[in-house]
């Protein structure tokens, strides 16, 4: 049983990594040690490798980089960046090639993955509880983002982190991350998750209505610039662009 959700999660296109404080039912892994060793092997980078290997979906990591870039995300040249979930790394790498921030912070659970990035890539690792962002001032970041993280935890768990985005969120900086909405749930895509998706997993795959997020980030003073679709499993998921106005 566990060969197969790993399977299912290796076609799941986001980063699970072992946390020690499983919040939302996520209990799997990518692992380090054999991780590290086959990007090597590979001659790619981590990130490259979980893209190309592990999920099946080449240049899917840098496709949102790009889209991301084309809607002026990184035209501001943000300071300070906070990534929620990080995992291996791979959209972390890809950010810092967009960008020069002064400071990066991580919250990442799992503390093999952790010490790498932080040792790799000098960022710095926030103590994580899997639901808050406690140790960030507010107003103090000038881009939050979350890639393939709020589709595999618990409605509570996703609701608890946005107010914590926005609330660490400058004015005028952006709010970046990923939900698997109705925009992406049509019947036929409904019946390949619950026919090819495999037995799931806990929380994943979890779904999010757009409307209750827009609406809700409204009343944080943030306003959606954009969405657009990025692979994530035997579908998609949604991105969503916000900037902080208040």
């Amino acid at each position: 049983m566990k060969s197969g959700v790993k399977r299912l999660l290796g076609r799941a296109g986001f980063d699970i990594v072992r946390s020690t404080n499983n919040l939302g039912g996520v209990d799997d892994f990518i692992p380090f040690e054999a991780t590290m060793r086959a990007a090597r092997a590979a001659g790619l980078s981590v990130g490259d490798h979980i893209d190309q290997v592990m999920n099946g979906t080449p240049g899917a990591t840098q496709s949102t980089i790009d889209e991301l870039r084309a809607l002026g995300v990184f035209a501001a040249a943000p300071d300070t960046v906070l990534e929620i979930g990080p995992g291996s790394g791979r959209y972390l790498e890809k950010t810092l090639k967009e960008c020069s921030p002064s400071r990066y912070e991580i919250y990442e659970t799992a503390a093999p993955w952790a010490s790498h990035l932080v040792e790799t890539f000098g960022v710095v690792a926030r103590p994580a509880s899997g639901s808050s962002l406690a140790p960030t001032p507010d107003a103090s970041v000038d881009l939050v983002q979350a890639h393939k993280v709020f589709n595999t935890v618990t409605f509570l768990c996703a609701s608890r982190y946005f107010f914590e985005m926005a609330r660490v969120t400058r004015p005028g900086g952006r709010i970046v991350f990923d939900v698997m909405t109705e925009t992406c749930l049509d019947p036929a895509t409904v019946r390949a998750w619950a026919t090819q998706g495999g037995a799931g997993h806990d929380s994943y795959p979890a779904a999010m209505p757009r409307r209750t997020c827009v609406d809700l980030f409204a009343t944080l003073g943030c306003v959606l610039e954009a969405g657009f679709l990025a692979p994530m499993g035997v579908a998609s998921t949604e991105v969503l662009v916000f900037a902080k106005t208040a």
